[in-house]
C-alpha cells in the first residue's frame, strides 16, 4: 500500500479530530463528538455521490472503480535507473546479432518493453515501431485519465450533495420550529450542517487528492514509456550500450545515473 496515502490520510484525520477534541475538552464548547455523528448525513452525500457517477459515467467505468481504488493504493516504484540497465544490457545483445537478441526478450520484465524489442526481432521499421508504442502511450493515458476524473467527479459531487443535505436538513429545521421553539433552532443548523462537513472531507481529503495522485502517476508511467520506446529505437539502431545510457539518463534524475565503462 502507497505509504504516502496513508500518511496523508492519517495526518488530515488526525488534525481534524484533534482540533474537534480541542474545542470540546480544552475550550470547553458545548456537545461531544457525536454532534458530529449522523448517519442520515453520510448516507445523503456517499448515497448522492454513488448516484450522481452512475449518471456521468457509463456503466464499465462506474464498475472498474475499484480498480482505480486499487492503483491508488498501490505503491508506487519511481526507480528508472534498472529501466536503464536493462535497455543497456538488451543494447548489448543487439550487438551480437539477431539470435542474441531474441534470446534477451524472455529475460524483459516490462510488458511494454518486450514487446517492443519482439518488434526489433520481427523485423519492423523504425518509423512502425515508434508509431504504435506511441499510440499505446497516448491510449494509455486516455483510459487513466478516465479514472483520474471518475475521482475528480466524486470530488466535485460530495460537497454539492453536502449542501442537498444541509437544504435538506434546513427545511425540517424550519418546519418544526414553531413547536420547538428557539431551543431547536441551534442543534438543528448543527444537524443541517454536517452533511456539509462530510461532502468537505470526502471531497477535500479523499477523492480530490486521489485524481491528482493518479494524475501524476500517469506523467510517471508516460516518461517511464517515452524512455522505453527511445531505448527501442536505440536497440534497432543497434548503437552501442554507451551511447544507450546517456541518451536514457535525459529521462531519469541525475542521482540515479550511471556510467557505462568502456
Amino acid at each position: 500500500m502507497d505509504i504516502a496515502l496513508i500518511i496523508g490520510v492519517v495526518l488530515g484525520l488526525a488534525a481534524m479530530i484533534g482540533s474537534i477534541a480541542y474545542a470540546l475538552f480544552v475550550e470547553g464548547s458545548a456537545g461531544g463528538f457525536g454532534n458530529f455523528i449522523s448517519a442520515p448525513s453520510f448516507g445523503i452525500v456517499f448515497g448522492g455521490m454513488i448516484a450522481s457517477i452512475f449518471v456521468a459515467f457509463p456503466m464499465p467505468h462506474v464498475v472498474a472503480l475499484g480498480k482505480a481504488i486499487g492503483a491508488v493504493l498501490k505503491p508506487a516504484d519511481d526507480k528508472m535507473g534498472p529501466l536503464v540497465d536493462e535497455a543497456c544490457e538488451v543494447a548489448e545483445h543487439a550487438r551480437k546479432g539477431p539470435a542474441d537478441l531474441e534470446k534477451a526478450v524472455d529475460t524483459i520484465r516490462t510488458y511494454f518493453f518486450k514487446d517492443g524489442v519482439q518488434m526489433v526481432v520481427d523485423g519492423m521499421s523504425l518509423d512502425e515501431m515508434s508509431e504504435i508504442l506511441n499510440t499505446r502511450i497516448d491510449y494509455r493515458e486516455l483510459r487513466e485519465k478516465t479514472q483520474a476524473g471518475l475521482f475528480k467527479s466524486m470530488g466535485t459531487m460530495a460537497p454539492a450533495w453536502g449542501m442537498v443535505g444541509t437544504l435538506i436538513g434546513l427545511v425540517v429545521m424550519l418546519s418544526g420550529f414553531g413547536e420547538g421553539g428557539t431551543d431547536s433552532l441551534g442543534a438543528g443548523m448543527s444537524a443541517a450542517l454536517i452533511t456539509t462537513l462530510y461532502g468537505a472531507i470526502f471531497a477535500n481529503l479523499f477523492f480530490l487528492p486521489m485524481a491528482e495522485k493518479i494524475n501524476a502517476r500517469i506523467s510517471f508511467s508516460s516518461t517511464v514509456q517515452n524512455l522505453q520506446v527511445e531505448a527501442v529505437r536505440l536497440i534497432q539502431q543497434k548503437k552501442h550500450p554507451i551511447i544507450v545510457r546517456e541518451k536514457l539518463n535525459s529521462f531519469i534524475p541525475p542521482k540515479e545515473w550511471k556510467r557505462e565503462e568502456g
